[in-house]
C-alpha cells in the first residue's frame, strides 16, 4: 500500500526546530520517551543518556544511565523499567536503568557474530524482534551498504527464555527501524536502502510472510516510534537521490566499485531533515520536510511533553520541534 488514500495530511509541511539541546555527546541515534516524558538515547562514546525537561529546553537536564562499552543505537523501554539496546558492536543488550548494569542477551545468530544490530521492539508476551542492518559493513561504513545495495539485512526473533535468536527474514535492504501494529499482528520494518516500509505478518494465515507497506518514501527511513495515538513516526535520514536510485539498478560489480569509493570519501550530510507519520493502514498522515535544515541526518523522532523530539546520528544533541496540527 502506498500514499495516503482517503486521508487529509500535512504533506510537504516544514520541519523547523524551535530549539537545539546539547547533550554532551555526539550522535543520539535513537530517541524514545518514558512514562514521565523523559527522553532516552545513546551516543557515540557508549553512554545511554536520559534527558529531562525538554518542555523548557534551556533548563533540560542530562544524566548518564549506563555505558554499554560499545555503540548504542536502537532502544526499547520494557515494562519493568529496563532498557533493550541494539549495540552496533556488542549485539542485543539489556540495561538496568537503576544501576547501569549491562547484560548481553545475544551476540551471534546461526553461528555468526552479530554485526550492526540496529533497532529493537518487545511485544507484550516478551518476544523480542530486532534488526541487523548489514552482514557486510559495520556501522562506521554504513554508506558502503547503502551504495552497494547488498540486501544482507535481517530481522531476528528472540523468544522468551531463549538464548539464541532465530532469523525471521533475510535479504533486506539495510534493515533498520521497527514498530509493532496496535494489535501486534504485524511489524512495520524500515528498509533504508529501498526507501520503503515493509509489513511483516506475525499472526494469522500470513504469519511469517512480508509485503510492502509504504513505498517510494521521500527519503531514506531510519528509526520508528509508535505514539500513544497510534501513529508511527518514521525518521528520514536523508533525501531521495536520483543518482543513487539509478546506481541500485546497475550490475553488482559497478555497485561494489562505487561502495569502495563511498566508504573512503569524507561524509557530510545534506541540509535535509524529514519525518513521515503513518497509521496501521499504511496511510501517510504527515510528511514534514526541510531542505535547508541546520539539524541534519534525522535518524529518530518521538513525542515528549507535546513536542516532537528529533535524534541524529550526526549531531551533538537533540532538536525540539512543534507538532503538526491534527488532521482528519
Amino acid at each position: 500500500m502506498t500514499g495516503a488514500a482517503g486521508r487529509a495530511d500535512s504533506r510537504g509541511a516544514g520541519l523547523v526546530p524551535r530549539a537545539f539541546v546539547g547533550i554532551g555527546g555526539r550522535g543520539p541515534e535513537d530517541v524514545i520517551v518514558d512514562g514521565r516524558g523523559r527522553v532516552l538515547t545513546g551516543v557515540e562514546d557508549g553512554r545511554v543518556l536520559r534527558v529531562d525537561g525538554l518542555a523548557e529546553p534551556e533548563r533540560a537536564r542530562v544524566e548518564t544511565l549506563a555505558d554499554t562499552g560499545g555503540r548504542p543505537l536502537g532502544l526499547e523501554l520494557l515494562p519493568d523499567g529496563d532498557l533493550l539496546v541494539c549495540d552496533a558492536e556488542r549485539g542485543l543488550l539489556r540495561v538496568t536503568t537503576d544501576d547501569g548494569t549491562v547484560r548481553v542477551l545475544a551476540d551471534e545468530a546461526e553461528g555468526e557474530p552479530l554485526r550492526f544490530c540496529s533497532n529493537v521492539v518487545a511485544l507484550s508476551d516478551g518476544t523480542v524482534y530486532f534488526t541487523v542492518s548489514s552482514r557486510r559493513y559495520p556501522l562506521e561504513q554504513w554508506i558502503g551498504d547503502i551504495v552497494e545495495h547488498t540486501g544482507t539485512g535481517r530481522l531476528l526473533r528472540l523468544a522468551p527464555g531463549e538464548k539464541s535468536p532465530e532469523v525471521v527474514l533475510r535479504g533486506l535492504q539495510f534493515a533498520n527501524g521497527l514498530a509493532p501494529s496496535a494489535d501486534e499482528s504485524f511489524l512495520v520494518l524500515a528498509e533504508t536502502g529501498a526507501r520503503r516500509l515493509t509489513r511483516v505478518h506475525l499472526t494469522g494465515v500470513k504469519a511469517g510472510t512480508s509485503e510492502p507497506f509504504v513505498e517510494d518514501l521521500p527519503g531514506t527511513p531510519d528509526n520508528m516510534w509508535r505514539a500513544p495515538d497510534g501513529l508511527v513516526w518514521v525518521a528520514l535520514a536523508g533525501p531521495r537521490i536520483g543518482a543513487l536510485d539509478r546506481l541500485h539498478r546497475a550490475n553488482p560489480a559497478v555497485r561494489r566499485a562505487a561502495s569502495r569509493v563511498a566508504v573512503r570519501a569524507p561524509f557530510r550530510p545534506l541540509g535535509f531533515a524529514g519525518i513521515v507519520a503513518v497509521d496501521d493502514e499504511g496511510h501517510v498522515v504527515h510528511t514534514l520536510v526541510d531542505h535547508r535544515s541546520r539539524f541534519r541526518m534525522v535518524t529518530s523522532a518521538c513525542v515528549a511533553d507535546g513536542r516532537l523530539i528529533l535524534g541524529s546520528l550526526w549531531e551533538r544533541g537533540v532538536a525540539v520541534c512543534e507538532l503538526p496540527e491534527k488532521v482528519g
